[in-house]
């Protein structure tokens, strides 16, 4: 018989560095989740990611105080502004343009996000990733 779901909770943390601290711990505390024993399993399963890179977790409590997560792969808008070596996106993405990707940049994490995103090809996924370049005030070359 299958376990009975209590809820599911959506994090980003940091890979290799989840800690009790806000947002995990609050977050599985008020399930009564064994915190510790989440962040000890997170941090071994992301360590051999890059350092500083946002792991979305989706994290499933059940009934009986055990839980199971699924990693994802990160942000769109984190690998955009690795990709396009910025801090932080535009507040204007009408106007001001804070940098430049290109094209065979916006095929590559269409690749790795490909998995998470609502698409059928790779056309489409590459749509998407731009969209969000856009609208993070980034400008798309040729290349």
């Amino acid at each position: 018989m299958a376990k009975e779901v209590v809820a599911k909770i959506k994090l980003q943390i940091v890979a290799g560095q989840a800690s009790p601290a806000p947002p995990v711990g609050p977050a599985l505390g008020q399930h009564n989740v064994p915190i510790m024993d989440f962040v000890r399993q997170f941090n071994d399963k992301t360590n051999k990611m890059e350092e500083g890179t946002v792991v979305p977790v989706v994290i499933t409590v059940f009934k009986d105080r055990s839980f199971n997560f699924i990693t994802k792969t990160p942000p769109a808008s984190y690998l955009l502004r690795k990709a396009a070596g910025i801090a932080k996106g535009s507040g204007e993405p009408n106007k001001e343009k804070v940098g430049k990707v290109t094209g065979k940049q916006l095929e590559e994490i269409a690749k790795v996000k490909m998995a998470d995103l609502n698409a059928n090809d790779l056309d489409s996924a590459k749509k998407i990733i731009e969209g969000t370049a856009k609208n993070m005030g980034l400008e798309i070359v040729s290349g």
